[in-house]
């Protein structure tokens, strides 16, 4: 997995890794079986690196919080003809250790050694800490 490349993205409106799964879930009769869709603006320029395993981490208020694998990139037109760039994603959101990010627009790439570790079995639908306190403790190691 060293040097697999990744895309790091705001999950603009979520509050929770929850409410991101229940707006996808909202979504789902418009997308491909299995397969979740997120637009946007600009297209990755590295789409190979991105398509050998890499994945679209969500940052949510501000902690990554988790990951969904891309499998694609699509181009997409919207109804008023500008160019964009669907990331085509596996449904399944797999939750992260909490790592703080600062916000940003767009989406940035992201190394996978630089991308938080994925929770370990068992404790993928714990109770996630409050925000403040996963902040506090990715800050100073201990994620």
């Amino acid at each position: 997995m060293a040097g697999q490349l990744n895309l790091l993205k705001l999950c603009v409106g979520a509050e929770s890794v929850e409410d991101l799964e229940a707006w996808q879930a909202s979504q789902r009769p418009r997308w491909p079986e299995g397969r979740a869709v997120h637009v946007t603006r600009m297209s990755p320029k590295r789409e190979a690196e991105l398509l050998e395993g890499g994945s679209l981490y969500w940052i949510i208020k501000g902690v990554i919080l988790a990951r969904q694998r891309l499998t694609g990139l699509e181009e997409r037109r919207g109804e008023d003809g500008i160019r964009r760039c669907a990331l085509i994603l596996d449904a399944p959101v797999i939750r992260t250790e909490a790592a703080p990010r600062r916000p940003f627009q767009g989406w940035r790439y992201i190394d996978a050694n630089d991308a938080p570790r994925d929770l370990p079995k068992g404790r993928e639908h714990e109770t996630a800490l409050p925000e403040d306190l996963a902040r506090a403790l990715a800050e100073i190691g201990l994620r």
